[in-house]
């Protein structure tokens, strides 16, 4: 299965991550790391734009929402250090669904970024299965932490990748 591509402006204040394609499991520790990378860099403002984003999965929106708790642990609008731009009614139907919006600040229409920004290319480490399956682990804990609703329908789940991790950790 394909995943997304990612592409990064970085402005004075804020990060601009362009996501087109299956914002998947597979890239979602590329994903991660990208975002962790940003923050230590000193960003707190991130505008993530889904406009060409078909499609996403519990595990990509569980690394989003828990990078999101991270940077708004009250879950206040006000609060709010990421913008999703454009997301297609199946996303945010999702995001909605799985009791995450109120830590985005969703935004549609035109988007007008300063001249003066820098392409980014984010590294791809072309993870391990194991590196996979605990970022999938992380997020979907992220998912059941927002919202008591998502245990029932994450706690299988949860709990596979969990015992998987187990076993490749020790088979490593």
């Amino acid at each position: 299965m394909s995943s997304a591509n990612l592409s990064v402006l970085i402005g004075k204040n804020f990060a601009c991550i362009k996501i087109c394609g299956r914002a998947n499991f597979a890239c979602s520790p590329d994903f991660k790391a990208l975002l962790q990378g940003l923050e230590q860099k000193g960003f707190r403002h991130f505008i993530i734009v889904l406009g060409e984003c078909v499609l996403m999965d519990s595990t990509f929106l569980g690394v989003l929402s828990g990078f999101g708790m991270k940077l708004n642990p009250k879950g206040a609008p006000a609060d709010c250090g990421i913008e999703l731009y454009n997301a297609s009614t199946r996303v945010t139907e999702l995001i909605e669904n799985l009791g995450a919006a109120h830590l985005f600040k969703a935004t549609n229409g035109p988007l007008q970024l300063p001249a003066d920004m820098t392409a980014c290319t984010p590294e791809s480490k072309n993870p391990t299965h194991e590196e996979i399956t605990r970022t999938s682990l992380e997020a979907h804990q992220a998912l059941m932490a927002i919202n008591p609703e998502n245990v029932a329908r994450f706690k299988d789940v949860a709990q596979f990748l969990a015992e998987d991790l187990k076993s490749l950790e020790k088979a490593s």
